[in-house]
């Protein structure tokens, strides 16, 4: 991992942070927000938790699993193609409601001690090097692991700030670049190449959505 991967990173962690402890999120905390079925706060701790799964699984010893390939991963996860009120995806929504039953004002700590480790996380790391990711029982290279984190934060980042009526926070193209390139790339293998060609330059064409998940 390069110097340029670990900014790029940590700026992504300011930002989703930032959002994620904002006075207008507490505000809101037990609303529901923009993400059907989950609270506000349960976003923002959704939207949090990246970075702190960042500090868990990069932190840990690498992984003896050979790596699979970002779009593999989107591939098998079963989330991707759930509908919201598959298993999967109402675990998700009531895991990070009850992270969020301690309030807005425990979450500053909890971000505190993440962005505090995660320089030196990051830095002892090599990109291609192999994580674990405990919950789906696969490996990924540690650069890829970091782009799938960046796509949560972007897009919740999306859905914590229409919660709240926050405008959607700008990410530096560094951060941005691996995202848009790994949606289209979901968004192909879901819908086909024509599909997304045409949603992106050809709208009389296109059909109504070429979303990625």
């Amino acid at each position: 991992m390069d110097t340029r991967d670990e900014e790029s990173f940590l700026a992504a962690a300011r930002i989703a942070t930032d959002l994620a402890t904002s006075p207008e999120v507490a505000a809101r905390w037990e609303d529901e927000s923009a993400c059907a079925g989950m609270s506000v706060g349960g976003l923002a701790h959704h939207l949090a938790s990246q970075v702190g799964n960042t500090v868990r699984v990069v932190g840990a010893p690498p992984s003896e699993q050979a790596p699979i390939p970002l779009l593999e991963h989107y591939a098998r996860a079963a989330w991707v193609t759930a509908t919201p009120e598959d298993d999967v995806n109402v675990g998700i929504r009531e895991g990070s409601d009850a992270d969020a039953a301690s309030g807005p004002d425990a979450l500053p700590a909890l971000v505190a001690d993440w962005l505090e480790q995660l320089p030196d996380v990051l830095a002892g790391r090599r990109g291609d090097e192999a994580v674990l990711i405990p919950w789906q029982g696969w490996a990924l290279t540690v650069r890829d692991w970091l782009v799938t984190r960046q796509m949560e934060m972007v897009v919740h980042s999306d859905d914590l700030s229409a919660s709240v009526g926050l405008p959607t926070p700008e990410y530096p193209d560094d951060a941005l670049t691996p995202v848009l390139a790994l949606l289209t790339g979901v968004a192909v293998r879901r819908h086909g190449q024509a599909a997304v060609v045409r949603a992106l330059s050809r709208p009389q064409r296109a059909p109504d959505s070429v979303s990625a998940f």
